[in-house]
């Protein structure tokens, strides 16, 4: 699935290339063959499409480049910044449990602290970093002995990375191991792959999340190892939960489609996603074309972003009541035609809908505000309903069934005026009347004010419905 921290990634390297006229690629990294499926690069796909985030150019597939990415690092070997390890993942596995053990052994009770300093040094040597003993060529343990091809890593000194969100960050190269970039069948791993494809697609900026800042010091090595340019790289605060916490699932969906479903729009997304850890004075509402006018690196802000259900809800309304209308009648219908067909229904939602667009936060909530229009006669009367069209209430409401049908106008305005004018010759105040009306012709269901829906029923529905109530049992 496309997370939504990725999707809000997404967004902020689609706005800094369309900003600085660049090129926004996608790649689609599935050196991972177990987890890597074709459903699952379809839902990355489909997510990306839906919010929008169309790529300059078809989408890479890392895996088919395996032959390249096998080349660099041979060229590497040959150049002496990789070499041919020989040390079985058997060994590897036996190397950090033994570490495991000393460390544990330093906790112990009864030993003493020269003892306990001792473990502890063998534990760290055991636990640090990898260096193999072959990245000086020392020969192979036999001639036809299975290999790795590692990274040399920095011998020694500082290593920085000038980073367009976190600054400068600064480690020890002792803290690198020598990373492997082929495994012993052959086959590249994700360190080395999106190195070589970075250089061979152009990129000159990666915006990332800051959970690959380790990696960018692992990266860089391999870039200076083949004489590359090393992109400018911007890494990302985590979106976490509205307790701070890192998000997960009891914080709400997680997929990007998942809020597709539930009814928001992607330009509601794509500018509620925007606000997350990025700002410009004090405009919370971006359209596109400001956001890719107004989208700089230096916006980003260092601290983890928050997810907010009902900041999105007020972001997706506002988009709501902008929306096209015939786009948005379109998202509505598959709610509407749950039960089947709207039929006869659609002129009297076509009608209603650019007056009732603030009437949600999601589409489905939306849709439920045009359930009195879309009620099947005889309404289901709930009991309030059912108790304001009894006694008097019936009888107000069978003289205004007398007044309305001699209306030669059917709209709002008309209704209005022979209501009020109907409810100043009985002595009638416009509550005593409406509440049955209103009754009769919702059955007790959310409506706005009573003119405009007796105008979107039309003059057929909207009579039919009270003479419903009228008809003897």
């Amino acid at each position: 699935m496309l997370h939504i921290g990725g999707a809000r990634t997404a967004l902020f390297n689609y706005l800094f290339a369309k900003h600085n006229n660049g090129k926004f690629l996608l790649r689609i990294e599935d050196t991972d063959r177990k987890r890597s499926t074709p459903e699952a690069t379809a839902a990355i796909l489909e997510g990306m499409e839906w919010l929008g985030l169309t790529p300059d150019a078809p989408p890479m597939m890392q895996f088919e480049r395996a032959a390249r990415h096998a080349e660099v690092a041979e060229e590497m070997v040959r150049r002496g910044t990789a070499f041919r390890c020989y040390a079985t993942q058997e060994e590897l596995q036996a190397r950090r449990e033994l570490g495991e053990e000393k460390r544990q052994a330093a906790k112990a009770d009864g030993i003493s602290e020269e003892e306990k300093a001792s473990l502890q040094a063998e534990a760290h040597a055991l636990l640090a970093p990898y260096r193999s003993p072959w990245r000086d060529g020392a020969p192979p343990p036999s001639p036809d002995a299975p290999f790795t091809v590692r990274l040399r890593a920095p011998d020694g000194g500082e290593r920085v990375l000038q980073d367009g969100v976190q600054g400068t960050v600064r480690i020890q190269a002792s803290e690198l191991d020598d990373l492997i970039l082929l495994r012993a069948d052959g086959t590249p791993t994700y360190m080395l792959a999106v190195v070589v494809d970075d250089h061979d697609m152009g990129i000159t900026h990666i915006i990332r999340g800051d959970d690959h800042l380790r990696n960018a010091f692992r990266q860089t090595p391999i870039y200076e190892a083949m004489g590359w340019d090393i992109p400018h790289m911007s890494h990302v605060p985590m979106i976490h939960g509205p307790d701070g916490a890192k998000l997960s699932k009891r914080h709400g969906a997680l997929s990007t489609l998942a809020y597709r479903d539930m009814g928001y729009l992607p330009e509601a997304m794509r500018a509620y996603l925007l606000r997350i850890g990025w700002s410009h004075g004090d405009q919370e509402i971006f359209t596109d074309e400001e956001a890719v006018a107004a989208f700089d690196i230096s916006g980003i802000n260092r601290a983890p972003g928050r997810l907010d259900l009902d900041k999105l809800g007020q972001v997706n309304a506002h988009f709501l009541r902008l929306a096209d209308e015939e786009r948005l009648f379109q998202l509505l219908k598959p709610y509407w035609e749950t039960e089947g067909s709207i039929g006869e229904a659609e002129p009297r939602l076509r009608k209603a809908l650019p007056h009732l667009k603030d009437r949600g936060t999601t589409l489905p909530e939306l849709a439920q505000s045009f359930a009195f229009l879309l009620a099947k006669r005889p309404l289901q009367m709930n009991k309030k309903a059912r108790k304001a069209v009894s006694g008097e209430g019936l009888d107000r409401l069978r003289r205004l069934r007398d007044v309305l049908q001699q209306l030669p106008d059917w709209t709002a305005e008309h209704i209005s005026v022979a209501i009020s004018t109907y409810c100043t010759a009985q002595g009638l105040s416009m509550g005593q009347i409406g509440q049955p009306l209103r009754a009769a012709l919702t059955g007790g269901l959310p409506a706005p004010d009573i003119a405009p829906v007796l105008e979107w029923l039309g003059r057929d529905e909207a009579l039919g419905r009270i003479e419903d109530q009228l008809a003897p049992d």
